[in-house]
């Protein structure tokens, strides 16, 4: 990286690296830097004093060379390592594998979108554990991030709002460590949702940073408890719990402690 910046000052060929030569030096035993130096000093002898007779190699003979030298770089194992590991992860493999044939710059490019697809789904998509009951409890198994909030809404009003008749629902948020504008523009929505219908949307195991961020929105009426069970008893009705609303007046002293730090 550092050599093309500074060959690009003074109008150099970028220098590039070759995966057969590399290839080759594994297979030599090459363990030190010093093996480049000594393939460029035969590379510049070569160009100095064989290059006459360069032209009587037959093109297959340097490409079973090629070949050759780089077979032992292609781990046929990973196939059947990612079959029973995760086989998702097979499509971006063969997705690479199968443009590189066309140009290997395509085959990256193609095998990093595919990625980023399985990538964006995985978080557009969170599982959640649907717990049912006469209060229905979703409890997120990954963090909540921007593209999962219609995902999140499709799920509480499906399953809370339009049964017959609608249902309060909590939301166990202890694995969510962070949410953006546009989860507490959600959360919003659903609580307006639920208040139309009269019921109750509870939110429990908030940590210090979503906290903090519901706080600074200033939402009303969002109310969230510490443990599952409180929040079950309170919207059930049950004497002896009281829900947090959220607020720095009715935020738990060592929370209080925590979002001033």
């Amino acid at each position: 990286g550092l050599t093309n910046v500074l060959g690009s000052l003074v109008s150099s060929y970028p220098v590039t690296g070759s995966f057969g030569r590399t290839a080759v030096n594994a297979q030599s035993g090459v363990c030190t830097p010093a093996g480049g130096l000594v393939t460029g000093v035969l590379v510049l002898l070569s160009l100095d004093y064989l290059t006459s007779v360069f032209c009587y190699i037959p093109k297959s003979a340097l490409a079973a060379v090629i070949i050759t030298a780089v077979a032992p770089l292609f781990d046929t194992r990973v196939f059947g390592t990612l079959w029973r590991v995760k086989r998702l992860d097979l499509l971006p493999l063969c997705v690479t594998f199968l443009f590189c044939f066309w140009e290997v710059q395509y085959g990256i490019l193609a095998g990093t979108l595919v990625s980023v697809l399985i990538l964006l789904r995985s978080v557009a998509r969170p599982k959640m554990q649907v717990s049912e009951g006469p209060v229905l409890v979703l409890q997120l198994a990954s963090g909540l991030q921007f593209p999962a909030v219609e995902a999140l809404r499709e799920a509480i009003i499906t399953q809370a709002l339009e049964v017959s008749p609608p249902r309060s629902a909590v939301l166990e948020c202890s694995h969510v460590c962070g949410i953006d504008s546009t989860v507490v523009l959600g959360l919003e929505e659903l609580l307006q949702d639920f208040h139309r219908r009269g019921v109750t949307l509870a939110l429990v195991g908030l940590q210090v940073p979503v906290l903090r961020v519901l706080l600074s929105a200033d939402l009303k009426g969002v109310q969230y408890f510490s443990t599952l069970e409180e929040a079950e008893k309170s919207l059930l009705q049950e004497p002896g719990t009281q829900p947090y609303n959220v607020g720095e007046d009715s935020v738990p002293e060592h929370k209080v402690a925590l979002l001033k730090a």
